[in-house]
């Protein structure tokens, strides 16, 4: 059971890391790309709006976190 728990305290601190609300962010997009893609959208498209919204996002979180 230790072995388990170890296994899973691992995924965890990988994904979620120092801040939970980056994994949220990250979520969200991956979600909203799912979305696009299941809904016919050209896979060019999905990709680019996927990568302006994560690098918008992590924009926003490092402004925010340097204004501290």
């Amino acid at each position: 059971m230790k072995l388990v728990k170890a296994f899973g305290w691992f995924w965890w601190d990988l994904v979620i890391g120092d801040d939970w609300r980056i994994a949220a962010y990250v979520v969200g997009v991956l979600g909203a790309a799912a979305v696009l893609a299941v809904a016919g959208a050209s896979d060019a498209l999905v990709a680019v709006g996927a990568l302006v919204a994560l690098m918008t996002c992590f924009a926003l979180f490092v402004s925010r976190d340097a204004r501290r």
